[in-house]
């Protein structure tokens, strides 16, 4: 990333840019949250209600996700092997009958699952590393002009509920969660309503121009209900700052109608476009050559799928939206196929304010009722939570945070162990509690290191399920007059650091109201997958991972709003006034590893390595989506009733 902005006219430049505004890093040291007073409620900004300088997390700004202090630990014991930690306090007394390690939505749902039926008296404590629960479930909260502003920093909805298994319906039916009423809070023509279109912003640094074309190259309708630009494809491509040459195979390709996959029967076809990337269907039979052309559709989908489509299957490319349908025997039934997806596929909008932090919220409620009062789905959303009360001694259930986990072993045999030690760091002391039962809804990567005695095959397959690294960036605005203007609600960014920026979801629930107009503040939502192209999945995650471990809050910051400044500028967007806070949800370890056609071999279900990784283990059985192989939300609540059956 460029250093721009040290000295010179580069600090003019971050000046204009808005960097030395105070609101956004107020509460940091080189990225770490010291202190902070504010929140959704003004009274729910403290821990306990009382002290105006105890940390509230939901509240913090500046570098979240896996924040600094909670990843060190954890890194030491993988990438340092570091076994010894020193001798260990027991703070506890007696043996619990559960601890689970990770306090995301399937550790939590663990712990619920646990205590059902007839073990409702049951000890159970939960260990999570981070300085807040819910997992990738995370919860921002910010205030600008005295209205309470909501983003999500990882999970993000419900998709199709309708579909759910039983045991993730029941979870739902149990916590409240109405889904129709969650559609009902969704404005679904507030986009339509406002004129908000798709468009594609081409930065200068990468094209030598600021540009913000709106097209329909992709329909997003899917996924959000925007407005349709009006604007043809041979007049959206005509406004692209790209050769003359791409523009020329890029009009072909979303105007291809002729098969060019005539040596597959219609019945081999979809076998074959699962083998060969997004990429090489362009390069090998579309005759799609020009780098621009693969620049430009790269990440259209990567928020989605977690790779470009150079490691993505063309037929999930296609099936997404990219162009090139016309040019394979399947588009002879391409409008038999969008209406057979958009009749088999509900709507994408059963969403919180928050995304799925607040089922998270509904399940610590429900495990630890004087965390915060109510009992319904709406009211959680503006729930003051006490987190003085999540680890208290006088509770059967208890939550803590800020405790990583560096050991997990049986006391004796695990074919014979009555108990299972569990060792882990908080605040720099080594602690150590007891358990008749073990949940490792952590991610599955990390229990090899964790659980060293389990068997090598196991440990490998858990080694191997490399998680999706992103950046959930919100970034809450004064106003959204400059989208209003141009017309635009979501863009794909091809180039700049985040490679895609929507308006928020609109929903109003539980006193939340969501912007009535373009003169009111709004939360924006930008992500980024890093990637790099040409290297296996797997390395690509890595290689992504240590980019975001190596990039600062700072540096985000800045290309946040270099690319709203020059994306935005013409309609008089100033980042140096118009934004009021930024978040950034940094996860390098995202989205659970899902099978991929193109690098996994395919084997049965039961060889693949989630199947393998998550056997049972003495007292010890493990959850998380991981060991489920989908990042969903109900694949990790199925995968805590499963991990918990098998402790029956």
């Amino acid at each position: 990333m460029s250093s721009e902005g040290s000295t010179g006219g580069g600090r003019k430049r971050d000046l204009d840019l808005g960097m030395d505004r105070p609101i956004s890093r107020r509460h940091f040291l080189q990225g770490s949250a010291v202190a902070v007073a504010g929140g959704l409620l003004p009274k729910s900004a403290t821990a306990s209600g009382g002290s105006p300088t105890a940390a509230y997390p939901p509240a913090l700004t500046g570098l979240r996700g896996s924040h600094v202090g909670s990843f060190e630990v954890a890194h030491d014991l993988a990438w340092n092997r570091r076994t010894e930690w020193g001798p260990a306090e027991e703070p506890d007394s007696g043996v619990y009958d559960l601890v689970v390690v990770g306090a995301g939505v399937s550790g939590l749902s663990a712990a619920h699952f646990y205590r059902a039926g007839d073990r409702d008296d049951a000890r159970v404590l939960l260990l999570d590393n981070h300085d807040d629960f819910g997992g990738h479930a995370k919860r921002n909260e910010f205030e600008v002009a005295g209205q309470a502003q909501l983003g999500y920093g990882g999970s993000q909805s419900l998709e199709a509920p309708g579909a759910y298994s039983g045991v993730a319906k029941q979870l739902l039916k149990d916590l409240r969660v109405d889904v129709d009423a969650l559609s009902e809070a969704y404005d679904h023509e507030f986009y339509r309503r406002h004129g908000l279109a798709m468009g594609v912003y081409f930065d200068a640094e990468h094209y030598g121009v600021d540009r913000l074309v709106m097209n329909d190259l992709v329909d997003p309708t899917l996924f959000l209900p925007l407005a349709r630009s009006g604007v043809d494809n041979e007049s959206a491509i005509a406004r692209m700052p790209i050769s003359a040459e791409a523009k020329a195979e890029l009009i072909s390709l979303v105007n291809i109608s002729e098969d060019r996959l005539d040596e597959f029967s219609i019945f081999e076809e979809p076998g074959y476009l699962e083998r060969i990337s997004y990429e090489d269907l362009l390069t090998r039979h579309f005759r799609v050559r020009d780098p621009q052309i693969h620049a430009l559709l790269r990440d259209m989908a990567a928020s989605y799928f977690g790779l470009g489509t150079d490691a993505s299957p063309a037929l999930m490319c296609l099936g997404f939206g990219l162009p090139g349908l016309g040019g394979t025997g399947l588009g002879r039934f391409s409008w038999l196929i969008e209406r057979a997806i958009h009749w088999a596929t509900e709507p994408y909008t059963y969403h919180f304010p928050d995304g799925n932090a607040s089922l998270a919220r509904l399940l610590v409620r429900r495990l630890i009722p004087a965390v915060a009062s109510g009992e319904g789905m709406s009211d959680i959303v503006g729930a003051r939570f006490d987190y003085s009360r999540l680890d208290r001694e006088d509770s059967p259930v208890r939550l803590r945070l800020g405790s990583t986990v560096v050991r997990v072993q049986h006391q004796g045999s695990p074919a014979t162990a009555k108990e299972v030690g569990i060792t882990y760091l908080r605040g720099g002391r080594t602690e150590r509690v007891r358990a008749k039962h073990v949940v490792l809804a952590c991610y599955n990567m990390a229990i090899p290191h964790l659980c060293p005695e389990l068997p090598a095959g196991q440990r490998e397959a858990l080694s191997s399920l490399v998680k999706v690294p992103l950046v959930y960036t919100n970034v809450f605005l004064e106003n959204w007059r400059a989208f209003r203007d141009l017309g635009v609600g979501l863009a794909h960014c091809p180039g700049s650091y985040h490679r895609q920026l929507m308006i928020d979801f609109p929903v109003s629930l539980g006193g939340v109201q969501f912007s009535k107009g373009p003169d009111e503040p709004i939360a924006l939502h930008m992500n980024r997958v890093p990637n790099k192209p040409g290297l296996p999945a797997r390395d690509q995650h890595r290689a992504g991972r240590h980019e975001l471990y190596a990039t600062t809050f700072e540096q985000i910051e800045r290309a946040t709003r270099t690319q709203l400044a020059g994306m935005l500028g013409s309609a008089g967007f100033d980042p140096a006034v118009d934004i009021a806070g930024i978040t950034v949800n940094r996860w390098p370890h995202g989205y659970a590893y899902t099978h991929n056609p193109l690098f996994d071999p395919d084997v049965p279900e039961e060889e693949r390595a989630h199947v393998r990784g998550r056997q049972r283990f003495g007292r010890i059985a493990i959850a998380n989506s991981d060991a489920g192989g989908r990042a969903y939300l109900d694949c990790a609540i199925d995968e805590a009733h499963r991990a918990v059956a098998e402790l029956a």
